[in-house]
């Protein structure tokens, strides 16, 4: 049996990880067998950036830190090694971050996430990455509602010659 030392500091771990949890905007579970140390390196200073925290837990601390924050449904994905990516601010980040990475390393997979304290599935988490970010879609109203002034402004001032040519 675990001596008494060893089942608290495993009791730290899961309350620290149960609390980042609750404060993330994101988790990411992800498979990350058959990536080579370089590729991990790349993708945790990306993340980083992000201040995108990537760590490998084990999965029965995983499992009791979600039961503790009162998440279900993530059984299924803590089968074999996991990764665990916390994100506090923008789950759009990364989410396309993980998601690029995949899409360029065959053997890596999302296996499930949660959004803003809600599990969600691969999928959507898949949909989500695709999505144009905040910044180009911002610019994408924002050509669109100056193409329509453009066109308010020409109409104008064409009424505004034929009245000064009448």
């Amino acid at each position: 049996m675990a001596s008494e030392k060893i089942l608290n500091q495993k009791k730290e771990e899961v309350a620290n990880l149960a609390e980042k949890i609750k404060e993330a905007k994101v988790v990411l579970l992800t498979d990350y067998r058959g990536i080579n140390v370089l590729d991990v390196t790349d993708l945790r200073a990306k993340l980083r950036n992000s201040d995108i925290e990537y760590k490998v837990i084990k999965n029965n601390i995983t499992r009791r830190a979600l039961k503790e924050c009162n998440l279900e449904g993530l059984d299924e994905a803590l089968e074999g090694p996991t990764a665990v990516i916390i994100g506090k601010d923008d789950y759009l980040e990364a989410c396309k971050t993980i998601y690029e990475f995949a899409k360029d390393n065959d053997f890596y997979k999302i296996k499930g996430g949660i959004i803003d304290g809600k599990v969600v599935p691969v999928e959507e988490i898949i949909t989500l990455a695709k999505l144009p970010s905040r910044d180009t879609l911002i610019g994408m109203l924002a050509g669109a509602l100056l193409g329509n002034i453009s066109k308010l402004a020409v109409a104008l001032d064409q009424v505004r010659l034929q009245k000064s040519e009448a």
